[in-house]
């Protein structure tokens, strides 16, 4: 299993490829792509990386509505 915790909003979202998220709105217009830095945690297969307090990776995703 994929997934990550990212933070946004001051809220806490674990995402996988696929998922729709209703989040607080941002500044991005519908159909654009938004890329989330603050990355938490990573699982990928049997390897996890916790961020202390964050990742160095980023998280990305395409707004669909606002």
């Amino acid at each position: 299993m994929k997934y990550a915790v990212i933070r946004t909003g001051g809220k806490q979202y674990k995402v996988s490829e696929g998922d729709k998220l209703k989040i607080e709105k941002l500044e991005v217009e519908p159909g654009k792509s938004i890329d989330f830095d603050e990355v938490l945690l990573t699982v990928n297969e049997d390897k996890v990386r916790i961020g202390k307090p964050t990742l160095s990776s980023k998280v990305k995703a395409t707004v669909v509505d606002q």
